[in-house]
């Protein structure tokens, strides 16, 4: 159980980030979340048996769970689900929709942020796409498998791609496939061969021949080609 609440804290926390209010109570919120997932974390007892055996107060003894916390855990264990946390994930959802593709192309948020700032990335441009998105997936969840199918198809050949990408390759999202990753043998730079009908390894040089390959098979460097 202590897991569980400690996953929903660290993702409110999240939540909160890409929400984006730099105000300071916002910040100092955002850091009891990860304090009080902290402190779940490595809380040897159960935090259904304090709940049980000492109530509210007893959660708020507890070092890093503030109130505000404590209740958060006394409505998980009663109802199964904080409130809070769904809500924020509902009203936060263009804009995880937008952190996802970035991330999917190797920027995380504080990143993402800082090249906002910098107008280095209009971010207001994303999300109009993402709400489109988020509509034609039906939910946060589908959306984001959306986009990793397409950045798996278009990362595995060295193609760009967009948020508008996903609705273009939508009625075929299931038959996109990451090319096939190809390892061909070298031996200092230079492609090698193998002869079926010989048995042996030849080296192919920049003059197009065929060198018969006599150094150790350890030698020789198995390189991607995509």
């Amino acid at each position: 159980m202590n897991q569980e609440i400690a996953k929903i804290f660290r993702q409110i926390a999240e939540l909160l980030e890409i929400k984006g209010d730099r105000a300071k109570a916002s910040q100092f919120k955002i850091k009891a979340y990860q304090k009080a997932a902290l402190a779940l974390e490595n809380l040897p007892q159960d935090i259904s048996q304090i709940y049980r055996e000492s109530g509210l107060k007893g959660l708020e003894k507890l070092r890093d769970i503030g109130k505000g916390t404590a209740l958060k855990i006394e409505e998980y264990l009663q109802k199964g689900k904080i409130k809070y946390y769904d809500e924020l994930a509902e009203e936060t959802a263009i804009q995880q929709i937008v952190a996802y593709f970035f991330a999917s192309k190797g920027l995380d948020l504080a990143d993402l942020k800082q090249s906002a700032r910098r107008k280095e990335i209009v971010y207001s441009r994303y999300t109009k796409p993402a709400k489109q998105l988020l509509e034609l997936a039906g939910s946060l969840e589908k959306a984001k498998q959306a986009i990793d199918k397409v950045a798996q198809w278009a990362n595995s050949r060295d193609l760009d791609y967009a948020i508008e990408t996903i609705f273009k390759k939508w009625l075929e999202l299931d038959r996109l496939k990451p090319k096939e990753v190809v390892k061909k043998p070298f031996y200092e730079g230079q492609p090698m061969v193998w002869s079926q009908a010989k048995k042996k390894w030849f080296v192919i040089n920049d003059s197009g021949e065929w060198l018969e390959y006599a150094d150790k098979e350890s030698k020789i460097e198995w390189r991607i080609v995509k």
